[in-house]
């Protein structure tokens, strides 16, 4: 069954890649290492927290991206709105893709997307970043029950148990550890559940780090491998 999955996504692709002239992917590996993708987006976030972000006109942006798109890397964070990444890294329009949800979890439509936008599209970086003070975090710490989102906050149940013994969600430190951990569970999870990225990431044309933003001084903490 996994092969007949892969196989059809291969198609897929294939099918993607004609009828955009196969030029994306290309574009991208050959402009950037990853490497060379996390360095660019450190030297943003420091641009951004010094107040000295370039100059952009979106307008111009929006014109030149109209045909097609050259995204350099994939970053899944959370949908707080003091966390805006494309903001806080100091990209434009087209430059990143943007995958957000609550607790930054990495569920199969994640997967799926990082799947489209490493292969197809080809960018050469994933990047998981959590944030401090973060309320789905506070709110897998508390148990909370609420529709829906008790599905999603039962996902951060193993970065909870991987903090070690059980704190308060007033406890702003052990907060900040728990997203941490929920970063370092989401990576694991993209490379056990994708083959497809896990096979990139292993052969070295893709990159996955972990990052946290501090919503206090707007820093994006790389985590060592």
């Amino acid at each position: 069954m996994t092969r007949k999955i892969l196989s059809l996504f291969a198609v897929t692709a294939a099918a993607f890649f004609l009828a955009t002239g196969g030029q994306a992917e290309e574009h991208a590996a050959s402009s950037i290492t990853p490497k060379a993708a996390v360095e660019r987006l450190k030297a943003g976030n420091a641009r951004f927290v010094e107040g000295k972000r370039k100059p952009r006109d979106y307008r111009a942006q929006v014109a030149a991206t109209a045909k097609g798109q050259h995204p350099f890397a994939a970053i899944v964070s959370c949908m707080d709105s003091r966390a805006p990444v494309e903001v806080v890294f100091d990209e434009g329009i087209g430059d990143v893709f943007s995958l957000r949800v609550a607790g930054n979890v990495v569920d199969p439509n994640f997967l799926g997307s990082l799947e489209y936008a490493a292969k197809v599209v080809g960018v050469r970086l994933i990047v998981v970043m959590g944030h401090t003070e973060c309320g789905a975090v506070k709110g897998a710490i508390d148990d909370v029950k609420l529709g829906n989102l008790t599905g999603l906050l039962a996902e951060i149940a193993p970065a909870i148990a991987a903090a070690g013994p059980k704190g308060s969600s007033k406890d702003a430190a052990y907060v900040n550890k728990v997203a941490q951990q929920n970063v370092v569970v989401a990576m694991k999870e993209i490379r056990e559940k994708s083959p497809i990225l896990r096979e990139m990431i292993e052969s070295g044309s893709l990159g996955l780090v972990g990052a946290l933003y501090s919503v206090q001084d707007g820093k994006v903490t790389f985590l060592a491998d």
